[in-house]
């Protein structure tokens, strides 16, 4: 079981996979893929890992599928590192039950992205955190997804909701390094937040404008180049952060294959199941790549030695 944390006590920084869900069917997890997956990302270095997010599809999961995927990350993981849990949902209700079901779990944070479908208002959403924070039993880290849910939370917003002690951070998937910084600067007020990047190309970009770390999906595939690129920024080693830099840009092409939004999953779970780690099922309504685009991954991962 994981560590119950207080807010004061938690904080992240360092590589932290978003993990894809391994799935063996429609509704059923891979479990023995998924106890790869964590065994490699952990054999990686990473500092923790972030369920139920973009990368893990959540907001195609079942609720059942979810929370089975919380209570068996948490087993894996067996308190070794943070499990972070994406607890995000149309429904106010759900989020605050998948939030209790990972408390009970024993997972160490949750993180919340804005309610999508309906575009919340910047009042309305300070609303909707200051409301559901309460009532959220572990540590809260904010998700700035705004290419998805359509919302940003604006920096005068995290400055308002900075005063809810309950939230230790933010991750912004925005890709917008100046919201980025003025992020970074509320760190004037919330010392103790963790702020990551997502765009994980970004990461030594991210560093440089005080950032803790990236929420990088490609960590799922190679954790030791993300976390040798980050250790390698931190101790100012700046040839091997630009070595493991280099080939991390060059794991980029993996997602220019296939032309659907849905091929930053497809990519990954391609790449996972060519290295033997886990199923390359994606969530309904996707497909998975076929030979063709499953080729391109592979010829791009034995060009990083990624693939034998």
């Amino acid at each position: 079981m994981g560590n119950p944390m207080t807010s004061t006590a938690f904080s992240l920084s360092g590589i932290v996979p978003p993990l894809v869900t391994p799935l063996a069917d429609r509704d059923k997890l891979d479990q023995p893929g998924l106890e790869r997956l964590i065994e490699h990302v952990i054999a990686g270095g990473v500092s923790g890992v972030f369920i139920l997010g973009t990368t893990g599809e959540a907001p195609s999961l079942g609720y059942r599928l979810r929370r089975e995927m919380i209570s068996q990350t948490v087993r894996l993981v067996d308190g070794r590192i943070p499990v972070l849990v994406g607890v995000t949902d149309t429904a106010f209700v759900e989020s605050v039950a998948l939030a209790e079901h990972a408390a009970q779990c024993g997972a160490d944070a949750a993180v919340l992205t804005t309610p999508y479908y309906f575009p919340a208002g910047q009042t309305e959403l300070t609303r909707y955190v200051q409301n559901i924070a309460p009532l959220i039993p572990l540590p809260l880290m904010l998700y700035n997804m705004p290419g998805l849910t359509k919302v940003w939370f604006d920096i005068e917003t995290l400055q308002t909701l900075a005063s809810i002690e309950t939230i230790v951070g933010v991750k912004d998937s925005s890709g917008d390094l100046d919201y980025f910084k003025r992020l970074c600067e509320l760190k004037s007020i919330r010392p103790d937040w963790s702020v990551l990047i997502g765009p994980e190309a970004k990461l030594p970009a991210a560093m440089a404008a005080g950032g803790d770390g990236g929420v990088a999906g490609g960590a799922n595939v190679m954790p030791d180049v993300f976390v040798a690129c980050y250790n390698a920024i931190v101790a100012g080693d700046e040839v091997a952060a630009k070595t493991a830099h280099d080939v991390i840009v060059a794991f980029q092409a993996i997602y220019d294959i296939g032309k659907y939004a849905s091929r930053h999953i497809k990519a990954t779970k391609s790449a996972l199941s060519l290295i033997g780690v886990c199923n390359d099922l994606p969530a309904d309504p996707f497909n998975r790549f076929l030979e063709p685009q499953r080729q391109q991954v592979a010829d791009i991962l034995r060009e990083l030695g990624v693939l034998s």
